[in-house]
């Protein structure tokens, strides 16, 4: 591995999580706060740019952080159509996706490209986004639905997900390319995905309402109590329910897993069967990415906050490890799992790919 100086910048709604690492060690790390109040001012999200970078400058200073000799800048790349997993170079397209929110999510990691750009191009660096959150790489058999003209799509913790699987081979001794994963991502959201052969061929889709029920989110719903629970509702107040009013949140009005399990400690009979449900839901989901993968699974990984739960773990486990062995990684590695993917560009072991702009899947051809 080289000699590289890499600055990774994640933003986040109402903070930016900034990480230099040099030689492969991360040196500086800081979670930016920005005033929530100034951020309301601006219309559009990508106005916020300017008031994001000199918060990014200001401490930066403050700490004496030096990014002279920068190698390589690296964005959370959101706002982008799907693509196939990997390092991509930031070039106008890709500027233009993530600004406008070409895939129709605004989040605010759609301005990770713009200020990874800003930076490269002050300190002569080259500019990179790592597996954005909408990589695609399902296999055809998991695309279909039991409707004409409606097909699954991804939305996962794809960084973390793929940088997990990554590490989790390295400890074996071989390569992602070479092994079958079952890989979780347990925190706010929740991602549980298959991986073959260094593809994440299925998955459920944690913007849509797929998959288990998290923190703030519904998960998978039958369509017909949807449709009864949404009669005489806001459509957009039960869209809500897939990524902000759902789960432990519909439930108790919480989204914290800790006062969650706390209430449960405490004798509250809900608040435990919505913790033991949410869990049952996980194993659940599991069990059908082992079928995906026909039962050849190397190992099931966890990732994510909610894993520092030894409670979490222990169930997960009882109900999983006959599949596989079952490895808990706590946290994320997602500051990491950006540099590593520049690392491997400016090594010369990844190609860096070209972002077309051009979904990855558009129907299929025999579909009339």
């Amino acid at each position: 591995m080289g000699n590289y100086k890499i600055f990774a910048v994640n933003p986040g709604s109402t903070s930016t999580k900034i990480a230099l690492f040099e030689n492969g060690e991360k040196v500086f790390g800081a979670n930016v706060s920005h005033d929530a109040a100034v951020l309301a001012q601006f219309e559009q999200q990508q106005d916020q740019l300017p008031y994001r970078r000199e918060t990014i400058d200001n401490l930066l200073k403050e700490n004496n952080v030096d990014l002279t000799g920068l190698d390589a800048c690296v964005g959370r790349g959101g706002g982008l159509l799907a693509m196939e997993g990997g390092t991509y170079e930031v070039d106008d397209l890709v500027l233009d996706h993530s600004s406008r929110s070409a895939n129709g999510v605004v989040h605010p990691a759609g301005l990770g490209p713009s200020l990874a750009n800003a930076f490269a191009e002050e300190f002569g660096a080259k500019a990179y986004v790592v597996n954005p959150p909408d990589v695609d790489e399902l296999q055809d058999l998991a695309r279909l639905t039991g409707i004409k003209g409606v097909y699954r799509i991804m939305h996962l913790h794809s960084l973390n997900l793929k940088e997990t699987a990554i590490r989790h081979a390295e400890s074996m001794g071989k390569k992602y390319e070479d092994c079958n994963f079952i890989v979780c991502h347990i925190g706010g959201g929740i991602s549980v995905s298959a991986h073959r052969n260094g593809k994440m061929i299925d998955g459920f889709d944690i913007v849509s309402g797929e998959g288990p029920m998290a923190p703030t989110r519904c998960g998978s719903v039958s369509v017909a109590d949807l449709i009864r629970y949404a009669k005489d509702k806001d459509l957009n107040e039960v869209k809500k329910l897939c990524t902000r009013s759902g789960g432990f949140v519909s439930h108790l009005g919480i989204s914290d897993a800790i006062e969650l399990t706390n209430r449960a400690k405490a004798g509250d009979k809900y608040a435990e069967m919505v913790w033991n449900t949410m869990i049952y839901q996980i194993v659940k989901c599991i069990g059908s990415m082992a079928t995906a993968l026909h039962g050849k699974v190397d190992g099931i990984l966890l990732g994510g906050g909610m894993v520092y739960n030894e409670d979490l773990v222990s169930q997960i486990k009882e109900g999983c490890e006959w599949i596989a062995p079952v490895s808990a990684y706590p946290g994320e590695f997602e500051m990491e799992a950006m540099a590593s993917g520049a690392t491997r560009v400016l090594d010369g072991v990844e190609t860096p790919k070209k972002y077309t702009g051009v979904p990855v899947f558009t129907g299929f051809d025999f579909v009339k």
